[in-house]
């Protein structure tokens, strides 16, 4: 068993986001679960899903025609559960000159051939790096169910006034993963998408994701079936849009029985073309209680990340 995985390959056209300069954040997280579930998959042997994805920093743009690494290793294991670090790395495809892109934590459960989680190996930190990343990733346990609570006692009705986009569409064959159902990064580029499409419609085309985090997947997508992903603004900062998206699938013969299945917040920012820093936004205009709990509810999203340890990336590099 081998505890890392680096995929290496080139950010294609289609890759690019709208303008078609740089990648969609959407595709990131595709490259991002991908390489997490070959990590999961050779340290369990068995079949796994995702869990939970969470804070994803996007540090800088990646660029259509780029080389990308994106590495993932096992930090820290439970019963049936792995922890995977994945950091992505783009460059120029002539220097090969490696920078950061992105990093997150991804959480894999390993599943049986009937879809019950089974039991993986244990990992056990061998340097001082692997140990101070498995000690990050134990502290962020407690903190991770206090994320998901608070994003689970929230309410989203027809009362809440502020700006929604909702895109509604069947799972494809092609969107299934090897399970059958919809890919876990499939999933994450839909969020991406409606997120998008809700920021610019606050801002403009130019609107870009900074950070996606508490992605929480509950259920399966079966292909065939009812996707609903609706996206709705919450809260703005002084240069930031905070949005909430909600995903939920239905049979088609029951299309009004929709469960949710996935749910995160991400947050969007309109970068200077001159300069690359982040311009002011629109205020966010709150009109009933809802409002005013959901942008309340954002701001306690922020103070419970804002208490969680950095990760030590630059003292823990993952060999390619």
């Amino acid at each position: 068993m081998d505890d890392r995985i680096t995929l290496r390959f080139l950010a294609a056209p289609q890759d690019a986001a709208v303008g078609g300069t740089t990648v969609a954040a959407g595709r990131v997280l595709e490259w991002i679960d991908k390489a997490g579930y070959a990590c999961a998959v050779g340290w369990s042997s068995s079949y796994c899903v995702t869990a939970y994805v969470g804070n994803v920093h996007f540090t800088r743009p990646i660029a259509s025609g780029e080389i990308i690494e994106a590495h993932a290793r096992i930090i820290h294991t439970g019963r049936t559960s792995m922890q995977v670090l994945v950091t992505v790395d783009a460059a120029d495809v002539r220097s090969r000159d490696f920078v950061p892109a992105t990093h997150c934590i991804l959480v894999f459960v390993a599943v049986d051939d009937h879809g019950r989680p089974q039991e993986v190996p244990p990992w056990s930190p061998t340097s001082s790096s692997d140990r101070m990343l498995n000690a990050r990733a134990e502290e962020r346990l407690a903190p991770r169910r206090a994320i998901r609570d608070a994003m689970q006692q929230q309410a989203y009705s027809p009362e809440g006034t502020t700006p929604s986009t909702v895109f509604r569409f069947l799972a494809a064959p092609g969107d299934a993963n090897w399970g059958g159902n919809a890919h876990g990064g499939t999933v994450m580029r839909w969020i991406d998408e409606a997120a998008f499409a809700c920021a610019a419609g606050w801002t403009s085309e130019s609107a870009v994701a900074v950070y996606s985090g508490g992605i929480h997947f509950y259920r399966p997508i079966r292909i065939g079936h009812i996707v609903e992903v609706a996206a709705r603004l919450i809260h703005t900062g002084p240069q930031s849009m905070h949005i909430a998206i909600h995903v939920r699938s239905a049979p088609p013969s029951t299309p009004r029985a929709l469960e949710l299945t996935t749910q995160c917040m991400s947050v969007f920012v309109e970068p200077d073309a001159a300069t690359g820093r982040s311009r002011p936004v629109p205020a966010l205009t709150l009109v009933s209680d809802e409002d005013r709990r959901l942008d309340a509810h954002a701001l306690d999203l922020i103070r419970l990340r804002a208490g969680l340890e950095a990760l030590p990336l630059a003292s823990a590099p993952v060999p390619a």
